[in-house]
């Protein structure tokens, strides 16, 4: 049974998650915390973890997920799940939709859609940063350590944009959060 339940719920992230990855974390929230999968704390950490390691988070996510729950089995079926729609659509907007993407109507909608997908990501930020620096709405416990974590490096990135005028290397950021999160939280 866990295996359809992996497939399907993976399934469903893949069929419905318009935007990406980071699109989709809200999506992968309510069917890892309807199906009981993992808690949220988990949760959070694993999409820590996701993002700092090579692939897309989605199917970072569904690997770790089906593994955790149904062993090497349920990876290759919740990781096959969740790729398989988005593969489905590419194969068949190359084959046989190449010019419905030059249609004004098409145009129209997909920067329709940008907005709510611009949304979806700022509202995820701002509730994973919210949830690990005060805790959850019916318990909260307010975090000096991530609340410290998350202000530094904010203010690097803002500086480091300031002084060297570009954008500072994500990856630097995860080495850096994975840094002050041993100093902060031992080691």
């Amino acid at each position: 049974m866990i295996y359809v339940e992996l497939f399907l719920g993976f399934l469903k992230v893949g069929c419905f998650a318009f935007g990406g990855a980071y699109g989709a974390i809200p999506l992968i929230r309510d069917v890892v915390l309807t199906y009981g999968w993992i808690d949220e704390e988990m949760l959070t950490y694993m999409i820590a973890v996701s993002e700092s390691t090579p692939g897309p988070i989605m199917v970072n996510l569904a690997t770790y997920i089906g593994s955790n729950q149904a062993g090497f089995l349920g990876a290759v079926i919740a990781t096959l799940a969740v790729v398989t729609p988005s593969f489905l659509i590419v194969l068949l907007i190359t084959t046989l939709l190449q010019n419905v993407l030059k249609n004004r109507y098409a145009q129209a909608i997909l920067r329709g859609l940008k907005p709510c997908v611009i949304g979806i990501v700022l509202a995820t930020g701002i509730y994973m940063v919210v949830s690990n620096c005060v805790g959850a709405i019916s318990d909260v416990k307010l975090s000096v350590q991530a609340i410290t974590i998350t202000a530094v490096l904010i203010l690097l990135m803002i500086e480091y944009k300031h002084i060297a005028k570009k954008k500072l290397s994500p990856i630097i950021l995860i080495v850096l959060s994975a840094v002050a999160g041993m100093v902060f939280y031992g080691v």
